[in-house]
């Protein structure tokens, strides 16, 4: 195989980029298990007690992912995710206004394989939520197995992460007097092992959780399509069917979370490696869909809502898929 190495004289701007977007991929890949090592070892160390002390911290904060977590917003400003804005680029593109007085559901597709564009978007300043939509305050939701790593979940808290489980999610949607917006890639982990460029597979057809959550807490439905979250990473052939998709998933079933073999390019070379491609990606949202409150709805007003917000995102993506480069014959696959 031959190798394409980066030119040697590059511009201090594109490597500030790639650093920003390597701290990311190892905030996602190694930062957990660095922190499960680092609690066990400070044990047997003579700093036993930070590791003790943490604990305790642990137990009596233990709930708070579940009650909106701990955002800090001046770390949603740092420079740096506006280094790995660059990298790609990713744009947050807006269609409607939504009204901060009333709470929203944001459905996010597709998840990707490291969701990028849902982080940059909606977990940080660097792509100008705050000033597109004044007054809303995200919540992106991430898998509670994160949140049981010592020390990473007060990290991944500071930017405004929750918890996946129910109860956190209902959280947010319960206060009063609106301006709350839970962010869903509502095919979750599952959903990355379908994450091939050039493919449009979205897991819905069976997802009516959040659905059902919306109409209980009378919360507003808002589709949101991320054009080239699926082309910054290759990954492995493991069409349905295939021993190492049947593999996968057993193993995500287990688990809690997916195992895509993903790849793409190194950080001194462009053939192979971990680091994203840089490949534009436009996160579009969509027009809001009014939802009544029904604590109680019936399987007919469930499905129906649950059709209509398939529609409402099939047309956003029909709708905005010429303006970056999908072919006029691709079309959304709901699985």
């Amino acid at each position: 195989m031959k190798i394409d190495f980066a030119p040697l004289e590059v511009p201090v701007h594109r490597r500030l980029q790639t650093v920003a977007v390597l701290q990311w991929v190892y905030s996602f890949l190694g930062l957990a298990p660095t922190c499960i090592i680092l609690f066990f070892y400070l044990l047997f160390t003579r700093f036993w007690l930070i590791s003790v002390l943490y604990a305790v911290w642990w137990f009596y904060d233990y709930d708070t992912p579940a009650r909106g977590g701990r955002r800090v917003p001046w770390m949603c400003g740092f420079k740096v995710w506006k280094h790995m804005r660059d990298y790609f680029p990713i744009k947050l593109v807006k269609t409607a206004d939504l009204d901060p007085r009333h709470n929203y559901i944001l459905g996010f597709h597709p998840h990707g394989v490291l969701v990028a564009g849902a982080f940059t978007n909606f977990c940080t300043n660097a792509t100008g939520f705050r000033q597109l939509f004044p007054g809303l305050t995200c919540y992106l939701l991430m898998l509670p197995l994160w949140f049981r790593t010592p020390f990473f979940r007060d990290y991944i808290m500071c930017a405004g992460l929750i918890s996946s489980e129910k109860k956190s999610a209902r959280y947010p949607l319960s206060k009063r007097g609106g301006g709350n917006a839970v962010v869903i890639a509502v095919g979750g982990a599952p959903e990355s092992l379908d994450a091939h460029p050039g493919t449009y597979n979205v897991l819905l057809a069976k997802k009516k959780g959040f659905i059902k959550m919306a109409m209980e807490h009378g919360a507003h439905l808002v589709p949101v399509f991320s054009f080239g979250e699926n082309e910054v990473f290759d990954q492995v052939g493991n069409q349905r069917g295939t021993w190492l998709r049947w593999t996968q998933e057993r193993l995500q079933r287990l688990m809690g979370i997916a195992l895509p073999l993903f790849h793409a390019r190194g950080i001194f070379q462009y053939s192979f490696g971990l680091m994203p491609y840089r490949k534009p990606i436009s996160t579009v949202v969509g027009r809001p869909i009014r939802v009544e409150r029904n604590q109680k709805p019936m399987a007919e007003e469930l499905d129906a809502l649950h059709q209509l917000y398939m529609d409402e995102l099939s047309n956003l993506f029909e709708e905005h898929k010429g303006n970056y480069g999908v072919d006029k014959d691709a079309h959304l696959s709901f699985v």
